[in-house]
């Protein structure tokens, strides 16, 4: 079993503003618990998160929470639970098919180059915030 963890799943955990927060924290525990098995997430739902968060909060530092999530932080007692996967040349040419064919879910191109990435590694379950995805993947998530 496994699963990928979408950008507004970090988000809503480090943001305690989120409209989200609560939802977001109570999935990043169990993934953390392993409940889901392996857990994922790629370099450009990075990108999207700690951009996002910068420019949502103001707060450079709950980039950085984000960061610690992923990469794990010893200091901070964040163990590694994530595995980052790399959307290379491969996934964002099998990405823009996606995000072709479900122009009208209006999905992200990083949303697409996700469902390129659960698919090539036959990743069950996806932790996300994104109604655009329903009908394509899994989802766990309000």
């Amino acid at each position: 079993m496994s699963i990928f963890i979408d950008t507004g799943i970090f988000i809503g955990h480090v943001n305690k503003d989120d409209k989200h927060h609560a939802a977001a924290s109570g999935l990043v525990e169990e993934i953390m618990d392993n409940k889901y098995g392996i857990a994922f997430t790629s370099n450009a739902v990075f990108d999207e998160a700690v951009t996002f968060t910068l420019y949502k909060t103001g707060n450079v530092k709950k980039a950085f929470e984000i960061r610690d999530l992923i990469f794990e932080n010893e200091k901070e007692d964040v163990p590694q639970f994530m595995n980052l996967l790399f959307v290379d040349k491969e996934v964002l040419n099998k990405g823009w098919n996606i995000f072709v064919k479900y122009a009208n879910k209006k999905l992200s191109f990083t949303d697409c180059t996700t469902i390129e990435l659960m698919k090539s590694r036959d990743i069950e379950y996806l932790a996300s915030f994104d109604g655009g995805f329903d009908g394509i993947v899994s989802r766990l998530g309000e």
